[in-house]
């Protein structure tokens, strides 16, 4: 690839500047006059934002970034390893291919990968970057998947899509049909090409929105990292009619906290009570699922609360989530506030709860940070509690 980034005096420049403040970077003169300064800083920027996220990306050579905007919207090296080990097969098609993450984890566990992206300046970044990364095993094909689906003859194990949302969709319900491509509208399509999809889509879709646009649906995986949610996954089988499970998980620095249930089961048996010695609270991937009876029940402890989704044992269980020890529980009143919590430092948490964090910090003068964990909450008797404890690591 013929581009002027890849000078080796460029690519000096942008190592040895990756994480200087562009702000002031923008004010110097332009060292290499004969390429475009955004370009550089571009590239500066990108891979600073690259170093936490792409690791394996920031530590080959050579390397050409996208737009900054980019490198924060394409998947991280740990989402995307995790997302290839849910499938594998001879062959995969990606149809909105992008920076190609996902694809190079993909042709880890497939024979070969086709990426499909319509920007051609794009295609031929991840093209480069695959010769460098030693990715063997996949083609490239810049232009409209959709198109390369109707004119090719060849079938694929797997359809892997990342819809992008259009950008006439802003303030709008997110759904599947406002983005490109439109999913629900070319799904019977797909299927002549595949008999299985993978679909990835933004955390902030609505799973029963989902459901309703598609069919066929056998799993779906929300993917949180580090108690984030970043990932929801629809997994779509040819004529699968069959029960679906829901599939969580949240990918910590040493473990991966999973939890999965079967969604519109009528065997769910969930109980409620006090607080106990112990508080459980999910990770945001199970807040995310709305399993919270099927937790109740998965664990065989109580819930605080219909609303309050939090749980309390008297022996401590390993949950996928965070765990605290209750060292004290205090009715809301201004008696009990003053006494065990104003002018205090504690982190707070609220769940089921009137009151904003902000208001009740500001409203008690209590201070950020310490040990001490507070959940403000109602409890099972409807009655405003909080839950003075400390965290379990």
């Amino acid at each position: 690839m013929n581009n002027p980034i890849l000078h080796p005096e460029i690519q000096e420049y942008i190592i040895q500047n990756t994480g200087a403040d562009i702000t002031k970077l923008a004010l110097q003169k332009n060292p290499f006059p004969e390429v475009d300064w955004i370009l550089i800083l571009n590239q500066i920027e990108a891979r600073t934002k690259a170093k936490e996220k792409l690791p394996t990306w920031f530590a080959t050579e050579n390397i050409i970034y996208p737009s900054k905007i980019s490198v924060e919207q394409t998947s991280s090296e740990k989402t995307a390893s995790y997302k290839a080990s849910l499938i594998a097969g001879e062959s995969l098609i990606d149809l909105t291919g992008g920076y190609g993450v996902d694809d190079y984890y993909f042709s880890k566990k497939f024979k070969s990968i086709t990426h499909c992206e319509i920007n051609e300046e794009l295609s031929a970044i991840v093209s480069n970057n695959f010769k460098k990364l030693q990715v063997e095993n996949c083609v490239f094909h810049a232009g409209d998947s959709t198109h390369f689906l109707e004119e090719t003859n060849q079938k694929f194990d797997w359809i892997y899509i990342d819809p992008s949302r259009r950008n006439d969709s802003k303030g709008k319900v997110f759904m599947l049909k406002d983005c490109l491509p439109n999913v629900p509208e070319l799904l019977d399509f797909y299927f002549q090409k595949s008999d299985s999809i993978l679909i990835k889509t933004a955390p902030l879709l609505d799973i029963s929105a989902g459901l309703s646009e598609l069919k066929n649906v056998k799993n779906i995986h929300i993917i949180a990292l580090e108690n984030e949610v970043k990932e929801l996954l629809f997994e779509i089988h040819k004529g699968y009619t069959g029960e679906i499970t829901l599939k969580t998980s949240n990918i910590l620095k040493e473990r991966i906290e999973t939890f999965e249930f079967v969604l519109g089961s009528e065997t769910i048996s969930h109980s409620y009570g006090l607080p106990q010695q112990y508080l459980y609270e999910p990770n945001a991937a199970i807040m995310k699922s709305g399993g919270f009876d099927e937790v109740s029940s998965a664990f065989q402890i109580n819930k605080l609360h219909k609303h309050s989704h939090l749980y309390t044992s008297d022996h401590l269980i390993d949950f996928p989530g965070r765990k605290f020890e209750v060292q004290k529980v205090i009715s809301y009143n201004k008696n009990e506030m003053k006494n065990e919590l104003a002018n205090k430092q504690a982190n707070i948490t609220t769940r089921n709860f009137p009151e904003t964090v902000e208001n009740i910090r500001k409203k008690w003068k209590i201070k950020n940070g310490g040990n001490l964990y507070c959940f403000f909450t109602t409890d099972v008797k409807d009655n405003k509690i909080v839950l003075i404890c400390t965290k379990i690591i």
